[in-house]
């Protein structure tokens, strides 16, 4: 017996089915049944802080780079 960790390519290793389960989830977002809550937002200009905030865990939840 052994212990695996699965990972995302485990789930998804075709494209089609990835394409598949994006496209059920943005529904679900879309028809409200799931929300998303985002913490911070920054401009894509200032990604370098957003990665800088990210890895010093100065971030709770959801951020999002905004053009």
């Amino acid at each position: 017996m052994f212990v695996t960790r699965p990972t995302l390519m485990t789930h998804i290793a075709r494209r089609e089915v990835l394409e598949q389960m994006a496209a059920d989830l943005f529904s679900q977002v879309e028809c409200g049944a799931l929300n998303i809550h985002i913490e911070q937002r920054y401009a894509l200009a200032d990604a370098a802080q957003a990665h800088v905030d990210l890895e010093s865990r100065k971030t709770i939840g959801s951020s999002i780079l905004l053009p």
